[in-house]
């Protein structure tokens, strides 16, 4: 038997092919609900309703009065379009073949009316009133289905228009085939843009959402890189203390062993190369201002080559933000007792500049106290601002700030809490453990972390204000 005997002709495939398509699309009970509405949530549906009950009222009376047809059959017809309707308001599909079912019976039923002569003069295939329901039944069914889906009941429309009208005909009557294809292809054609706008709003509003993520992370991974380069200062120090001990051990002992020899020897070594490494890292991480990275200006930060800064710089900082234009009091509450280690000193340095930094940017001519409390647990830094004497204008900061603040409290296993006061300034504490390190203290609210007092929304104590002459401070 030849390939087109058993059915495998290009077109026959290409046609089951399409039915099958058609199947899928059309032969089903799925529900597809209208969305809600955030204030008119049912006011849609109660329209529907009311114009439903007018559908077959209208339907009823035409059939029976104009059409000839007997109660009967007129009320089963009736009540399947305007149940068509409803439907449509969770299952289009359904109810689009529930409409063109009743609209086909009933136009069955007057075309057998108007041979017999019982009936003339009747508005055919299509009532006014089932032109209303399958009107509304498209558009409900194109604002939810796709439009491959919506262009199929629409060409089955028109089919079985063009079958009722252009081939069954009936006499005397006035034809509405024209004016339903009108009516249909506008329906659907004003739900598929009604629907492909709502799904680029959709689309839209997801791309938004995932710009922003992708924002946060960046913001997050810039931050760190940041922290990185300004700790590798840190780690290279000690790689250089431990080089040159390794260097230095083989003179302080007599008569050294080869074997110590070549340990030291190598502890030197790996030392050196962990320092290229670095140096290498460094590179990478390289931050595009490292001159001036929080923005306070000449002096706010160090020289790409000059060592990290610790705690005792704060005066030099202060000192840059007052010349920058904010009122600044310092306050420094205890003693260290013994050295913190760099990384601490170091991330503390840095979260009382970015907290003076967002001052400056977003409490122009506020009234600023700094306070660094030395506990037994570890250090406690507070800054405080107050409201801004007048309109902020916008900033154009990437939004680190906070975020940097978190990040280097977190690696140490402190917090850091930032909220508004209530008279319109704003508070940042944090608390970094002595060790540098995940302690107990990492999983407790900072307000229980010892050393941390309960955050104060008010001055403790009126600030003092300082003579831009002498530069004293006056109370």
């Amino acid at each position: 038997m030849t390939e087109t005997g058993r059915g495998r002709h290009p077109v026959v495939r290409r046609l089951r092919g399409w039915l099958g398509v058609l199947r899928d699309d059309l032969w089903t009970v799925r529900a597809d609900p209208l969305p809600a509405f955030v204030w008119l949530r049912w006011l849609p549906h109660g329209v529907l309703c009311l114009a439903a009950l007018g559908i077959f009222l209208g339907e009823v009376a035409q059939l029976q009065d104009h059409g000839g047809l007997p109660l009967g059959y007129a009320l089963p017809v009736g009540l399947a379009k305007a149940g068509a309707v409803v439907l449509a308001l969770s299952r289009p599909i359904p109810a689009w073949w529930l409409s063109t079912t009743a609209t086909v019976i009933g136009a069955l039923g007057v075309r057998q009316r108007m041979m017999s002569g019982d009936s003339h003069d009747f508005t055919w295939p299509w009532t006014s009133a089932g032109l209303i329901a399958h009107l509304l039944v498209l558009l409900l069914l194109a604002l939810r289905v796709p439009s491959r889906v919506s262009a199929e009941a629409l060409f089955l429309t028109l089919g079985i228009t063009w079958l009722l009208q252009g081939v069954l005909g009936a006499p005397d009557y006035q034809s509405t085939g024209v004016l339903a294809i009108c009516l249909f292809s506008f329906a659907v054609i004003l739900g598929m843009a009604l629907r492909g706008r709502r799904e680029a709003r959709a689309e839209l509003g997801r791309q938004a959402t995932m710009t922003a993520e992708e924002r946060a992370r960046r913001t997050l991974l810039e931050e760190r890189s940041r922290i990185a380069r300004e700790l590798h200062d840190v780690v290279a120090h000690h790689m250089s203390v431990i080089s040159i001990q390794a260097q230095v051990a083989p003179h302080l002992v007599e008569n050294p062993s080869e074997e110590l020899k070549e340990n030291l020897a190598g502890i030197r070594q790996n030392a050196l190369e962990a320092l290229t490494e670095l140096r290498r890292v460094l590179g990478v991480l390289r931050s595009e201002n490292p001159e001036d990275p929080y923005g306070l200006g000449p002096g706010g930060g160090a020289a790409p080559d000059a060592p990290q800064p610790t705690l005792d710089r704060l005066d030099a900082l202060i000192e840059n933000t007052r010349a920058a234009g904010l009122n600044v009091v310092a306050h420094i509450r205890g003693e260290p007792g013994r050295p913190y280690p760099p990384g601490v000193e170091l991330s503390a340095y840095r979260i009382v500049q970015e907290a003076l930094s967002n001052a400056l940017r977003h409490a122009q001519g506020s009234d600023v106290r700094v306070e660094v409390s030395h506990r037994r647990e570890g250090l406690v830094l507070e800054v405080t601002n107050s409201r801004p004497e007048r309109p902020v204008p916008p900033s154009p900061g990437a939004g680190h700030g906070l975020l940097g603040m978190r990040e280097r409290a977190a690696m140490l296993g402190g917090h850091v809490s930032a909220v508004p006061t209530l008279h319109g300034g704003f508070q940042v504490t944090a608390f970094l453990p002595r060790d540098g390190g995940a302690t107990d203290y990492a999983n407790l609210p900072l307000e229980r972390v010892p050393g941390i007092p309960e955050p104060e929304y008010v001055f403790p104590e009126p600030l003092p204000r300082r003579d831009p002459p002498t530069g004293e401070e006056t109370p």
